[in-house]
């Protein structure tokens, strides 16, 4: 049976058919290269697995989906990194996942931003936004200086991400419920954002 246009066109089944076949070949053509690639796989210089508190930090910024509003993606343009500072480079997402690049920016993107600010003042913005920007349409975190971290759930947390490729040592599981222990969310929020971009000069 030669393929004509009419054929494909006039026959429903054939043309799902032929339209699956060309997304499969298309999207393994742009995956499996990726798994191949070096730089998309091997952390970037400096670049360090969290800690037990970053990494529980980490967890209640993706509960509170704070995804859904900062990016952690800066793109190769002018414009965004004369804002944000050097674009996001793969390698700094290996221990990411999942990873948070996202693409809504109803607040600034986040993947510079540790260092830039001290503790005290991201514990005030935490708490009260407006209390630093006036303008911010961003709601207020304050119940989590009252939320203190489980120190149960931090070995299962790195045991997991253990699972995923994050080289966590046993003694890096051993410690985890000690590091976390006394500390409140606030806390863990603050650390992972401190640690943000920071192993990208």
């Amino acid at each position: 049976m030669a393929f004509t246009h009419e054929k494909i066109e006039t026959n429903n089944w054939l043309m799902i058919a032929l339209i699956l076949v060309v997304i499969a070949v298309g999207g393994l053509v742009e995956i499996v290269p990726l798994f191949f690639q070096r730089s998309t796989t091997a952390p970037a210089p400096g670049l360090k697995p969290y800690t037990s508190l970053q990494l529980a930090g980490r967890n209640i910024y993706v509960r509170e989906g704070c995804y859904n509003c900062h990016s952690q993606m800066i793109r190769p343009l002018q414009a965004e990194t004369l804002r944000y500072g050097h674009y996001s480079t793969a390698g700094e997402f290996v221990y990411d996942h999942p990873f948070q690049w996202g693409s809504k920016r109803t607040g600034p993107d986040l993947q510079r931003v540790g260092g830039r600010y001290t503790d005290e003042w991201h514990r005030i913005h935490l708490n009260n936004p407006r209390d630093l920007v006036p303008e911010s349409n961003m709601p207020a975190y304050s119940w989590l200086n009252d939320a203190p971290l489980k120190p149960a759930e931090a070995e299962a947390s790195m045991r997991a991400m253990r699972r995923l490729g994050v080289p966590y040592t046993d003694a890096d599981l051993a410690g985890a419920a000690k590091a976390v222990e006394g500390h409140s969310e606030m806390d863990a929020v603050i650390a992972y954002l401190q640690v943000l971009g920071t192993a990208v000069k």
